[in-house]
């Protein structure tokens, strides 16, 4: 019997967001720190909004921002950092179906990106450049390579690729849960 994709998606996503909040809070204190007067909170401090786990309050989201709406290019920060991120966690032998997510993902991207503009840029980006993915060091370097040919339509500073793994290395969270679904098979049962 085939599992739900979606409760599969929700699944990684939830593993995902603890890897982060593992990783984050290396750099930042809790907001729910127990003061002398109160007990420590142990609610995660970032979580998919369940039953379980209700959101943080509008100000936790908001605090040290304007209240104004996400800027175009604090979007394209964090969608950068997001694609790095996963490039650095991109598996040194992906599995076909890997290549092909990541190859969609872009595409997608260039179609579905909150900014036209952008994504337009984006579609030329990728026509010009197609997505090189047969490896964790291919898709890496590709990356960087779009990226400085993005930064350079701004008028930016390019990034030394051979420095990505470097600035965007793997994640480091307990028991592999960061490593991409698919990364690590167990061919002792004779699967394939």
């Amino acid at each position: 019997m085939s599992e739900n994709p979606v409760q599969l998606l929700l699944e990684g996503v939830g593993r995902v967001s603890e890897c982060i909040q593992t990783n984050l809070s290396r750099f930042f204190p809790r907001l729910d720190d127990p003061s002398p007067s109160q007990p420590r909170n142990k609610t995660p401090l970032l979580t998919l909004s369940t039953p379980n786990h209700p959101r943080k309050p509008a100000e936790f989201l908001n605090k040290g921002k304007s209240s104004g709406p996400t800027t175009k290019e604090e979007l394209g920060r964090a969608t950068w950092t997001f694609l790095h991120t996963l490039a650095a966690q991109y598996p040194d032998k992906p599995t076909r179906q890997q290549k092909k997510d990541v190859k969609e993902l872009m595409e997608i991207l260039s179609r579905m990106y909150p900014c036209k503009e952008c994504a337009d840029h984006f579609k030329e980006v990728i026509r010009a450049n197609p997505v090189v993915a047969g490896s964790h060091d291919e898709f890496s370097q590709w990356l960087c390579y779009a990226h400085n040919v993005v930064n350079r339509s701004l008028g930016k500073v390019v990034f030394p690729c051979e420095r990505v793994d470097a600035r965007w290395g793997k994640l480091e969270c307990e028991q592999r849960a960061c490593d991409l679904q698919g990364t690590t098979m167990d061919f002792s049962n004779g699967a394939k």
